[in-house]
C-alpha cells in the first residue's frame, strides 16, 4: 500500500535546477535508499518533503493527503519525521530527555496542566517505559543518564534515531546515518534500523554514501542525478545499471 506519493516535483535556486520533475512512490513499510554524488539534490528532495522548503513545481501526497504547501510542524504531526546528517541533539539534556521530548501532544507541555502531576504523571511514565525500550532496542541504556555533550559521535546519531522513534513516525527520512562512523556501527545501525522497522511498522527512507552497507539492508534504491531520478530498482540492478556506473559510481 502506498504511503509516499511524489509527482513532476521541481525545485529552483535561480538557475539552479535543485530538484527536476522528479516523480516516485514508496509503499508503506518498504526501506528505501537514495544515492547519488553530492550536489545531486538529494537533500533537498527530504526538504521538500517535509516542508522545510516549498516546491515550485509538483505535488507531495502522504497516504492519499497532499501535503506539498504545509509546514513542517504539520508534516511532523502526520508522521513524517527526519534526521540530519550531522546529529542535532540537545546538549544541555540527557540521551533519555532527548528522546522524550519528541512525542506529540504531551499533557506536561502545558504551562497550566504541568502545575498538577496528576495530569501528567501516568502520560510520563508510560512514555518513560517506551523511551526504555526504544534506548534497549539501539544499544542506548547505558548512556541514558549520560548528556549529549559526554557520548561519541556514534551515539549521537543513535539519540537522535531515539528521538525519531519516540515520535511514532510512520515514515522516517534519514540522512546520511552512517556517515563519520566505524563500518562496524554503520551496519549496528542499519541492523537496528531494520529492526525498529519491523518492530514499529514504519517506513523509511534513507540517503547514504557508504553503498556497499546501503545495499544489505534496503529493499530498492533510486539514484538521483543533476536533480533527477535516472535509476530505480533492487540494489543488485542498481550495482549493474550502466547509468548509475557512468554517473554516479564514475563520478566518486
Amino acid at each position: 500500500m502506498e504511503i509516499l506519493r511524489v509527482e513532476n516535483l521541481t525545485k529552483r535556486f535561480g538557475e539552479l535546477i535543485a530538484v527536476n520533475r522528479v516523480s516516485f512512490k514508496i509503499d508503506k513499510g518498504e526501506i528505501v535508499g537514495l544515492i547519488g554524488p553530492n550536489g545531486s539534490g538529494k537533500t533537498t528532495l527530504f526538504n521538500l518533503i517535509t516542508g522545510v522548503l516549498k516546491p515550485d513545481e509538483g505535488k507531495i501526497f502522504f497516504e492519499n493527503k497532499r501535503i506539498d504547501g504545509m509546514m513542517p510542524h504539520e508534516i511532523y504531526n502526520l508522521g513524517i519525521v527526519r534526521s540530519f546528517q550531522i546529529p542535532r541533539v540537545f546538549n544541555n539534556v540527557t540521551v533519555a530527555e532527548n528522546a522524550m521530548l519528541a512525542p506529540r501532544e504531551q499533557v506536561g507541555e502545558t504551562p497550566i496542566k504541568a502545575l498538577f502531576r496528576f495530569l501528567w504523571h501516568k502520560q510520563e511514565k508510560n512514555l518513560a517505559e517506551k523511551i526504555v525500550d526504544i534506548l534497549s532496542e539501539l544499544n542506548l541504556l547505558r548512556v541514558a543518564r549520560s548528556r549529549s555533550t559526554a557520548i561519541s559521535g556514534g551515539q549521537m546519531k543513535l539519540t537522535e534515531i531515539a528521538r525519531v522513534m519516540s515520535s511514532e513516525p510512520k515514515l522516517v527520512l534519514l540522512d546520511e546515518p552512517a556517515a563519520g562512523v566505524a563500518i562496524s556501527l554503520a551496519h549496528e545501525i542499519f541492523s537496528r534500523l531494520r529492526r525498529l522497522r519491523d518492530q514499529f511498522n514504519i517506513t523509511l527512507f534513507i540517503i547514504e554514501h557508504r553503498l556497499d552497507i546501503l545495499f544489505e539492508y534496503v529493499d530498492r534504491v533510486m539514484v538521483m542525478s543533476q536533480g533527477r531520478i535516472i535509476a530505480e530498482g533492487e540494489p543488485k540492478e542498481i550495482i549493474e545499471d550502466p547509468r548509475v556506473i557512468d554517473v554516479y559510481l564514475g563520478s566518486r
